[in-house]
């Protein structure tokens, strides 16, 4: 695609990223495809390459965005299928993300978006904060039919049956291992932390049992996952940080091998920490991270675990967007899940979002609806036992719409290798309390 950006235009790093992203789009269209919001909505500005014309045109001409443009740019799920399937390498995440940062600086929503986006990024990205939010809206849930807006319908709807009590073992702490091989940080997350404790005791149980050592280092908290992708880079760099700070100290201190994220939405953004910081005072720490960040995943396929020992049942294992996509790891999960023993099935649309996104299933409830009911009628026509996920919000998106349980693949493989049955298998859609690590 050619350009015609100047050359004060292009001191402005995030612009000169985005030239060298838009040069390389060569109209082909084999990203409308495999896009879910031109599939469900048919229009081409609803698809990647329409949104890239979009942007081109709003960045070379300075543009304050017009309600058009925002619009379809915001339908955008950032799910990133159009990057598996582009033959020219056109890197659409970093685009989309500039273009959201420059649609937050230069133009002025609504006061009810403005008010959403704001509640949001002050709420999400803080566990107890988000808990108190969720009970409010477990109150208000059997009103949610009486909202006017179909985004508060959204959030009231999506509060959990019941909220897990505070886990301890989110704490800063060291979980030693047994028969050591490696020492890791684990990411515990903002979000997950208030909405489902269960995985993270399970990845603690997990990763000590076949020898690695855990540290929960002070001062890691949310990875600004959330506020990037609403264009909110002040906010974002700031959580950021603190976790560069965090796992720098551990890695400078004891060490680490790897820091390892089990929320592969989290996964995806720290691994681009060293996009993210680049030429600023922390790029050559960002990129350390970056480059220590592992999907659960990944670490498990580097320890030795056991075959067999599972229950004979189907597993419908549904590829979460971000570990598929975004860190383009494919196999790792399903490899994982049948040497432990499972039968793994998938869907007909692996491919295709289940419409969570982040915060997208609260701001495009009517497309994301959409998403989720095509998604559980390919998860469900596969029959299975029980329905795995890498991602918190997929979990909780497919789980809303669905009477099959859904748990994180770290419960099953820990369950398969000694640890409690997945408390989900025994009350869809509830936690139970947290189970003690014994140390």
């Amino acid at each position: 695609m050619q350009t015609t950006f100047t050359d004060d235009q292009l001191k402005d790093r995030g612009t000169a990223r985005a030239n060298e992203i838009l040069r390389a789009c060569v109209h082909c269209g084999f990203c409308t495809a495999t896009c879910p919001t031109y599939q469900v909505l048919g229009d081409e500005l609803d698809s990647p390459r329409g949104r890239i014309y979009l942007i081109k045109d709003m960045l070379e001409n300075e543009r304050v965005p017009d309600e058009k443009t925002v619009q379809h740019i915001d339908r955008c799920l950032s799910c990133l299928a159009c990057m598996t399937t582009c033959p020219s390498g056109v890197h659409y995440m970093h685009l989309v993300d500039h273009a959201r940062e420059y649609i937050e600086n230069t133009y002025k929503r609504p006061l009810s978006d403005r008010m959403l986006r704001w509640v949001l990024a002050k709420i999400l990205p803080y566990p107890m904060r988000f808990r108190v939010a969720l009970l409010g809206a477990k109150i208000g849930r059997p009103f949610a039919r009486l909202m006017p807006d179909a985004r508060l319908r959204a959030m009231l709807e999506m509060a959990p049956k019941t909220i897990p009590p505070v886990s301890r073992n989110d704490d800063p702490q060291t979980f030693p291992a047994q028969n050591k091989k490696m020492r890791v940080a684990l990411m515990t997350g903002c979000a997950q932390k208030a909405l489902n404790t269960d995985i993270n005791d399970a990845t603690i149980r997990l990763l000590t049992r076949l020898g690695a050592e855990i540290v929960v280092p002070k001062g890691a908290g949310c990875c600004g996952a959330l506020t990037h992708h609403m264009g909110k880079t002040d906010e974002s760099h700031a959580a950021a940080a603190k976790n560069i700070a965090a796992w720098m100290d551990e890695l400078n201190g004891e060490g680490l091998d790897a820091i390892v994220i089990n929320t592969s939405g989290c996964g995806t953004t720290i691994k681009d920490y060293g996009h993210m910081f680049a030429q600023t005072h922390l790029a050559e720490d960002a990129k350390t991270v970056s480059a220590l960040a592992m999907d659960v995943s990944e670490v498990l396929m580097k320890l030795d675990l056991p075959e067999g020992g599972a229950a004979d049942m189907t597993v419908a294992y549904h590829a979460a967007c971000s570990l598929q996509h975004g860190q383009q790891i494919k196999t790792y999960p399903k490899d994982l899940l049948r040497r432990a023993g499972f039968k793994v099935a998938e869907p007909a649309d692996s491919h295709l979002c289940c419409g969570s996104a982040g915060t997208y299933n609260l701001m495009q409830p009517e497309i994301s609806k959409q998403l989720k009911t095509r998604k559980v009628q390919t998860l469900e026509a596969v029959q299975p036992n029980v329905i795995a996920a890498g991602n918190i919000g997929c979990m909780m998106q497919i789980g809303s719409a669905t009477q099959l349980p859904i748990v994180h693949t770290v419960e099953l493989l820990d369950w398969a290798t000694g640890g409690p049955k997945p408390p989900a298998m025994s009350n869809p859609g509830a936690t139970t309390p947290t189970v003690p690590i014994l140390r």
